[in-house]
């Protein structure tokens, strides 16, 4: 196995309430490939990771994705002690340490790109990100404007505000060397978020296994579509489509 990247300036974080052991997933696949400050997880949920290097850090329940906004803005900058944060989710990990780029640590907000701006503003999606403590102390500032979704409201809404107090937005081309998601490409970055992405990255059965034990499948419903298309594939593939559909009928 290839040597873990030290990222001693980084803490690893994820943030949930729901979807646990997905979550302890990708922080434990990340954790495969990098060597971190310290990896977190946030949750009300009474679980011990048999991973010895994620520390549990127990919340008040995050009820909605608008409370997960504001606990990324004002929250979790408490609990990381680290010139940076890689935050990720229970869709995305760390693909391939090999990929990781001194130049990201440069910069004070990187995620993969948002292909549906071209107003130079397309940096980037929050769910697998990596941003600056200084930056996360901003967004406690009385002069930024909280919104939802969290990384709408840095890298568009106030993302001229904090440029202003000296805050470094990744560029484009960097960013998807960081991650994909709507752009990019998973057999060249970092790391990726997006549901509709993990059949490819992980296989089509480990999907599967991963999504049958998600107890909020709701939170795939907006890639229903591409998922479905994909798991169809294969032996038992009918079978995985059929139980797809009902499961986000029955929601």
């Amino acid at each position: 196995m290839a040597a873990r990247a030290p990222l001693p300036q980084v803490t690893l974080c994820a943030v949930s309430s729901v979807n646990i052991s997905a979550t302890i997933r990708a922080l434990e696949i990340s954790l495969a490939q990098i060597d971190v400050a310290a990896a977190l997880l946030l949750t009300d949920s009474p679980v011990q990771p048999d991973h010895p290097g994620i520390t549990v850090v127990p919340i008040a329940p995050v009820t909605s994705s608008r409370a997960y906004s504001d606990f990324i803005l004002t929250q979790l900058v408490d609990h990381v002690e680290t010139s940076h944060c890689l935050v990720i989710q229970w869709d995305g990990h760390v693909l391939d340490a090999s990929r990781w780029h001194p130049d990201f640590l440069t910069y004070d907000y990187i995620g993969a790109g948002w292909p549906q701006f071209d107003d130079g503003h397309d940096v980037g999606n929050g769910g697998f990100s990596l941003r600056s403590r200084r930056l996360m102390q901003l967004c406690r500032d009385p002069a930024f404007h909280p919104s939802h979704p969290e990384d709408v409201a840095i890298a568009r809404i106030n993302r001229d505000w904090l440029e202003r107090q000296g805050m470094r937005f990744a560029p484009r081309a960097l960013a998807d060397c960081f991650a994909a998601e709507r752009a990019g490409d998973v057999a060249a970055s970092f790391g990726y978020h997006g549901a509709w992405l993990m059949p490819q990255v992980v296989g089509i059965e480990a999907f599967w296994t991963l999504y049958r034990e998600l107890d909020d499948c709701g939170t795939i419903r907006h890639d229903f579509s591409s998922i479905l298309k994909q798991i169809r594939q294969g032996r038992g593939g009918c079978i995985r489509a059929l139980r797809l559909t009902l499961d986000q009928f029955r929601r």
